[in-house]
């Protein structure tokens, strides 16, 4: 087995991450330019960021219910709601940064679906294999 030295890859690091994540002024300059663009960068960060902070906490306690014993019962299950209020609080805030109205997301996310998915029907095929543009 090949050995890693972490020093070599902390230069390896360091050299393919961009310039705007190791350098304040670059990151303030693109923000600025980001923000001049009509993005609400600040909210965007605050969605971004609690999205996918409160999805590992709902993922947690799932994680914990399958692989680890955690019982299903109404504590669990409100907590998991809880977690899932949250989500939504930050999905909503990821609507109002990008100018979305959230309802307007929906409509586009089931379009999206129903394209890829003729008949409306999930098939793992079309899952696997889709059709260019389809993201």
């Amino acid at each position: 087995m090949s050995k890693i030295d972490l020093n070599k890859y902390q230069d390896f690091v360091q050299a393919v991450t961009s310039d705007a994540s190791n350098n304040t002024g670059t990151f303030i300059a693109r923000v600025l330019e980001l923000q001049e663009q009509g993005v609400n960068v600040p909210l965007l960060m605050t969605g971004s960021i609690g999205l996918a902070s409160e999805g590992g906490e709902f993922s947690e306690i799932v994680k914990k219910m399958v692989f680890q014993g955690k019982p299903f019962n109404e504590d669990n299950r409100f907590h998991m709601k809880r977690e899932l209020g949250d989500i939504g609080w930050y999905w909503v805030n990821s609507c109002r940064a990008l100018g979305y109205e959230p309802n307007e997301v929906l409509l586009e996310n089931v379009s999206k679906l129903e394209a890829r998915y003729p008949g409306g029907k999930f098939d793992a095929h079309f899952s696997e294999n889709r059709k260019e543009g389809d993201l």
